[in-house]
């Protein structure tokens, strides 16, 4: 009987050692994946750290200029490649972001005919516009564009289209038009 005791008390102990160390490995895997989280630019961080558009087109730089929203999941996908892209080209490229829902940008969207985002145009060192790409793209495309921009060479991958979200738009009517300026119906 004290033997059956003592067996039942050892398997007792390893399971809870088991136990312990499977909570422990999975305390440490939340924590990472939280922290990793954490680090990762969010959208709005971005934007606030990212060249005033007045700047770019004026400091002789080439410029990456996103339009974007805060609500759009395509434009949050490609957050963590943008954050990345910024690290490696951003001495040599101005990196803007223009929030489609602020209606200080409506000239902006109309000109460069922003209808879906995230939209990308790519300005030459003149702040002229050479090329765009629309919708979620691989961080490899950039990373050609922004190195032949760099150049002064045609961009390989220009006017690409990706995944895209739909605009949603609270803009005010233009001069008596009933129609919406980003509606395209």
């Amino acid at each position: 009987m004290s033997e059956n005791i003592n067996n039942s008390n050892t398997v007792n102990r390893l399971r809870n050692l088991v136990i312990g160390v499977v909570a422990i490995a999975l305390s440490l895997t939340l924590v990472l994946g939280l922290q990793t989280s954490v680090n990762s630019e969010s959208l709005e961080a971005q934007a606030q750290n990212a060249t005033p558009l007045e700047v770019a087109v004026n400091n002789g730089k080439p410029t990456l200029m996103e339009f974007y929203a805060n609500w759009c999941t395509s434009c949050q996908a490609m957050a963590g490649d943008l954050a990345k892209l910024k690290a490696e080209y951003g001495n040599e490229v101005n990196f803007v972001m223009l929030n489609v829902d602020n209606t200080k940008w409506l000239p902006e969207v109309l000109r460069y005919e922003v209808d879906g985002i995230p939209n990308f145009v790519f300005l030459d060192n003149q702040g002229s516009a050479i090329a765009s790409t629309i919708g979620e793209q691989p961080l490899s495309v950039f990373q050609g564009n922004l190195q032949a921009l760099i150049a002064n060479n045609p961009l390989p991958y220009a006017n690409s289209q990706g995944i895209t979200s739909n605009l949603k738009t609270k803009n005010p009517v233009i001069e008596g038009n009933q129609d919406n300026p980003r509606d395209h119906g």
